[in-house]
């Protein structure tokens, strides 16, 4: 089978779609290549929403953290505390446990005018699960990140925004949290690097994959054991995260020049 074959016919597995069955025998350095990238594309997706969500999460959290009112500023800061406090592969055995536990068929709700289903059985699955545990995760360390930097906003830029009129919605929308990302966004950049490479994770975690469409550890695991070569995959796999984590330093980087665009 030549290479391009290959790509056809694995190039989005993962997803569900080209051959189903995985090669058994004779397994070429290409199918790896393919079929591993091809499982790459759940760790990316892990990586997007969880950062995605978890961005304004944080934002919310790490002002709530700052808050001078204790039914804000102490919830936050337990759910910093407890989180940050936990190893990341317990979390997702304690969530995917606690999942089980609610009923598969759901729940359904009646407002009166109407009757809304909410399907849980797909908590227990990975492409939903693990990704509420990696967008928690990933919030309540954001979040601290957040907080350390509201905590180094000049307090002059503050006072000068009142001294011209602005409100507290104002000052929070156009001084406070524009300084806040200026200065937190390096450590932002680190964060969201380990997250990524957090999203190795969900293969060992509780959280099944959906009709064996696994992530790349998924694919790297299953060449490992059919070749007895892990020199070969796991390098691989390896190279993919090393090639991603540059686009991220690249891609969070231009950001950090957008948001600092006014300094020499």
């Amino acid at each position: 089978m030549s290479c391009a074959q290959t790509f056809t016919d694995y190039a989005f597995r993962a997803l569900g779609y080209g051959e189903r069955a995985l090669p058994k025998a004779d397994i070429s350095l290409c199918e790896q290549i393919v079929l591993i990238g091809s499982g790459l594309i759940w760790n990316v997706y892990f990586a997007v929403v969880a950062l995605g969500f978890g961005f304004f999460f944080a934002s919310l959290v790490a002002f709530g953290r700052a808050s001078d009112r204790k039914w804000l500023s102490l919830p936050a800061a337990t759910f910093i505390f407890l989180v940050r406090g936990s190893p990341l592969f317990i979390q997702f055995f304690i969530v995917y446990e606690t999942f089980v536990l609610l009923p598969k068929v759901g729940w359904d709700i009646n407002l009166g005018f109407i009757e809304i289903g909410i399907e849980t059985r797909w908590l227990t699955r990975a492409w939903l699960g693990a990704a509420i545990v990696l967008f928690l995760n990933t919030s309540a360390y954001t979040a601290q990140i957040f907080y350390g930097a509201l905590k180094s906003v000049p307090r002059g830029d503050i006072e000068a925004a009142r001294a011209i009129g602005m409100n507290t919605v104002q000052i929070n929308r156009r001084i406070i949290w524009p300084t806040m990302l200026r200065l937190a966004w390096p450590s932002y950049t680190n964060e969201a690097i380990f997250l990524f490479h957090a999203t190795a994770l969900v293969f060992f975690s509780s959280f099944p994959a959906w009709q064996q469409r696994g992530d790349s550890l998924y694919y790297a695991s299953y060449f490992a054991d059919k070749t007895f070569n892990p020199f070969v995959p796991y390098p691989i796999i390896a190279g993919f995260f090393i090639l991603f984590t540059i686009l991220l330093i690249l891609l969070f980087g231009w950001a950090n020049k957008r948001l600092n665009r006014h300094l020499s």
